[in-house]
């Protein structure tokens, strides 16, 4: 007989590694919420338990994870005006989120931090470059340059056979459209790295999946040693899908902008849907567009939802 664990609490920060106050700006692009904070003047040592701690929905003030903005760091091998950060409700860092990084443009823009409307942004994942689209004096949405996607299972990493009697993946051959068992059931999958490793699953009804089970089930499968996102998709036509997405360290989330562009990119390998489509989320629908010069392009919303100052304890 089990017992369920009556106290939740979360275990208390070392306040002596955080400031007693931290200023933060709570954002969503497209229902992915996301605590923002600057890092222009001060450096955040361990983010990764106070993100447990601010994205705690009963305890804190809520959301996905954490974003942190500040300057770019020295010798980058590429011109950039500034860097984010961004760690997941569990504390653990992920190198890139497009909807966070639209939220990172607005947040730059709306607060005169920049009076560029194209932003070259340093992620973990490598340049992401902003197009801010603007309507009375502020940003209403925002195309990202999300870079080129990758289809070789080491670039997730994925661990998967490849070909049929092959203990490990063949180099540059995709995981496409091909079979995976997850939680006592077989699916067909499609594998795309867009700087984050991503798994997408074609689901016949998306209103009766049983997420909360089939999301951890994929996301802890021993192909992924680093885990991975995974995408649940419904074609809707050759220009609109339907997604649910279940984020490794996040659990499910209404959007998720890398999520929703490797759902394309995988529908266009199989040739289900155009280079060219509108996803939709939960929170809110996405313009995905693989493009001929082989970047995947994103266009979405951007909203503030409140400022506040929260205390550590």
């Amino acid at each position: 007989m089990s017992l369920i664990k009556f106290d939740r609490r979360p275990v208390p920060l070392d306040t002596a590694n955080y400031p007693r106050r931290i200023r933060f700006t709570k954002m969503e692009g497209a229902g992915n919420d996301y605590i923002y904070m600057e890092e222009f003047n001060w450096h955040i040592k361990y983010p990764g338990p106070l993100a447990v701690r601010m994205s705690d929905r009963n305890f804190g003030i809520g959301g996905d994870g954490i974003v942190l903005i500040g300057p770019p760091e020295p010798g980058l091998a590429y011109p950039a005006d500034f860097r984010m950060r961004m760690f997941n409700a569990d504390g653990s860092e992920s190198p890139m989120c497009g909807n966070a990084s639209r939220c990172v443009g607005k947040y730059l823009y709306d607060n005169g931090l920049t009076d560029k409307t194209v932003i070259n942004l340093q992620t973990g994942a490598g340049l992401r470059v902003l197009e801010l689209h603007l309507q009375d004096g502020k940003v209403a949405a925002v195309r990202v340059n999300m870079g080129s996607p990758r289809l070789e299972p080491e670039a997730l990493p994925m661990l998967a056979p490849v070909t049929q009697g092959q203990p490990t993946p063949a180099r540059g051959e995709s995981f496409a459209d091909r079979e995976i068992t997850a939680g006592g059931k077989t699916f067909k999958a499609t594998a795309v790295s867009m700087g984050n490793p991503h798994l997408v699953v074609p689901y016949a009804d998306l209103d009766s999946l049983d997420i909360s089970a089939l999301g951890p089930a994929f996301e802890t499968h021993e192909w992924f040693p680093q885990r991975v996102n995974t995408e649940f998709i419904q074609v809707m036509a050759r220009e609109r899908i339907r997604m649910r997405v279940w984020e490794r360290g996040s659990g499910e989330t209404l959007a998720c902008g890398t999520g929703a562009c490797a759902a394309l990119v995988a529908c266009a390998i199989n040739n289900w849907t155009a280079r060219k489509a509108v996803v939709e989320l939960r929170g809110g629908e996405l313009q995905i567009e693989w493009a001929e010069d082989g970047n995947v392009y994103m266009t979405g919303p951007a909203e503030m939802v409140f400022t506040g100052e929260y205390i550590v304890r």
